[in-house]
């Protein structure tokens, strides 16, 4: 079908996945597509476009609605290459029903709230030590904080080799492009199949090995957690099982942080006052340090869609979709939906309802990062607050090619003294 023969609702929801003003800025985007309706049938694709934070949140939460059911094709409709599907085919992205309760069961009975509360010390001192060794003057905010900060720690978390960090910054950046649906060139294919074998082969016998001689860490953890299967008998996960979802638990814990810190601070300073405003109260209560994370995680959507597939008849708004039916799921347009939230495109970090956000989804695909997302917000942003003169310096923006995890290539800020 060509351009011409697409209906005008279909061409602006078109414009959002692929005109490159999307990822620059595909708020303006999202509120054309929307004057079409919070519900958007697009016959042409056999899709429906979801634009409301009600609506939105009931897709997600829906049994109904499947996750990963093109797994095994690229954004194109053509199969994946061997390793990249062995790598992806085992995530519990992929899952739903039965397989994936067991699953997400399995790693949440190791990746517990107390294990990531435990992480706070951590990544306090990590945050300090990148901040100090950044000094006073201008640098990088995404290369010297955002990108290494949350790699760090999740790679410790695991009970990986810290000298491996790099190592594992390119597998998560090559999972992220995969997964965010960025329209792949041969020379990138290669190089994420490249790097799918090389997590596999740095990963291989890894459940067998922290078996027999458990190590300190996260991955020991999993490996050894057991629960009943079906039929009553105690089940592990497998090598690749425990391969594939440790790589989810890196690029969750990594990439959506990472595109936090940055997009947070640049909204931040973008508005009036706001910045000044928190570094007059940088020793925040919890709760209010919480709903700091929350509002940013709602105003900078780190993952700005997401998409499932109707596995029987479902009503969305006021209409029912048929079963196949492919959902488009605009979380950051559901993020600043006006029935939800006040003042949608107003920063304002004492908004009573900013956790009803859907950054993380919802759902049985609840996004399995999200505790140590909103701890390392917490903490980031609060040792920000500590340097009053940080400045985000005059550039241009530029964006990733992935507008489903936007975020920053660089941000030059002066950082100024510690207050």
């Amino acid at each position: 079908m060509t351009a011409t023969q697409l209906s005008q609702a279909a061409l602006d929801i078109q414009a959002i996945y692929q005109s490159p003003e999307a990822v620059q800025n595909p708020y303006p985007l999202y509120e054309r597509a929307r004057q079409h309706g919070e519900v958007v049938t697009v016959p042409e694709w056999n899709a429906v476009a979801v634009f409301g934070h009600e609506e939105v949140s009931a897709v997600l939460r829906s049994p109904a609605a499947l996750s990963g059911q093109f797994v095994g094709q690229d954004d194109t409709g053509s199969p994946l290459p061997s390793e990249t599907l062995k790598l992806l085919e085992p995530m519990m992205l992929f899952h739903n029903g039965p397989s994936h309760a067991r699953l997400r069961g399995l790693v949440n009975a190791a990746f517990t709230p107390r294990v990531v509360a435990e992480q706070e010390l951590l990544v306090r001192e990590l945050t300090r030590e990148l901040l100090a060794a950044a000094g006073p003057g201008r640098f990088d905010l995404i290369e010297g904080l955002a990108t290494p900060l949350p790699v760090s720690v999740i790679s410790r978390m695991l009970g990986l080799s810290g000298t491996d960090d790099g190592k594992f910054r390119r597998w998560t950046h090559s999972v992220a492009e995969l997964l965010g649906g960025v329209n792949a060139s041969p020379e990138l294919s290669e190089q994420i199949e490249s790097d799918a074998r090389e997590m596999r082969d740095y990963f291989r016998d890894l459940a067998s090995e922290l078996r027999a001689a458990p190590q300190p860490g996260l991955l020991s953890a999993l490996a050894a957690v057991s629960m009943p299967d079906e039929e009553g008998q105690d089940a592990q996960l497998s090598s690749d099982e425990l391969l594939a979802n440790a790589v989810l638990l890196l690029v969750a814990g990594h990439e959506t942080t990472s595109n936090l810190i940055g997009r947070g601070v640049l909204a931040l300073s973008e508005q009036a006052g706001a910045w000044a405003e928190l570094c007059a109260a940088p020793e925040l209560p919890a709760s209010l340090a919480t709903n700091l994370a929350d509002e940013l995680l709602r105003f900078t959507s780190p993952v700005q869609l997401t998409g499932r597939v109707l596995g029987a008849p479902t009503d969305i708004g006021a209409q029912t979709f048929a079963a196949g039916t492919h959902t488009m799921l605009l979380l950051a347009a559901a993020n600043r939906d006006p029935r939800t939230f006040a003042a949608p495109d107003q920063l304002d970090w004492q908004r009573p309802n900013a956790a009803r956000h859907l950054a993380f989804a919802s759902g049985p695909h609840y996004c399995l990062g999200a505790s140590l997302a909103r701890l390392e917000a917490r903490v980031v942003f609060g040792e920000l607050a500590r340097y009053p003169q940080l400045c985000v310096l005059e550039q241009a923006h530029e964006y990733r090619p992935n507008i489903t995890l936007r975020g920053l290539t660089r941000l030059e800020v002066e950082l100024g003294e510690r207050g």
